[in-house]
């Protein structure tokens, strides 16, 4: 984990909210007051559950910023919601659920792209279809 100012935070980019990696979707910021500077509200999807979180902090805060690795991996075999995958480069294997719009697409030997941050993982996208 990284620390950055809020004033660089961009949409599409990564921010931790409660801890949880999310992904920046919008971003609003009001205009310095009598009293205080601007403030940004964060509005951020959780990275491994989807779900929508908001920040609000001054601009001149600074912000925790996940670093979330990027790997390949291969689908070894699929169930009903789960997905088993294994590591490309440490040959680790584990299972993650399968994200809704890439249900009918895995197959077991599809290349997929992975997120990973500590013990969360998540399929990102798929690289090559078998």
């Amino acid at each position: 984990m990284t620390y950055g100012s809020m004033k660089d935070i961009r949409t599409g980019r990564f921010i931790l909210i409660d801890g949880i990696p999310c992904r920046v979707v919008e971003i609003e910021t009001s205009a310095p007051g009598k009293h205080g500077a601007a403030k940004m509200r964060i509005t951020a999807v959780g990275v491994f559950d989807g779900a929508k979180r908001t920040l609000l902090k001054p601009s001149d805060a600074d912000s925790e910023i996940p670093i979330i690795a990027k790997k390949k991996a291969q689908v070894v075999s699929l169930s009903e919601n789960r997905v088993q995958l294994m590591d490309s480069e440490s040959f680790e294997t584990f299972e993650v659920n399968i994200p809704a719009e890439m249900k009918d697409a895995l197959k077991p030997g599809t290349e997929v792209e992975m997120l990973s941050y500590g013990e969360s993982r998540a399929i990102s996208r798929i690289l090559s279809n078998v």
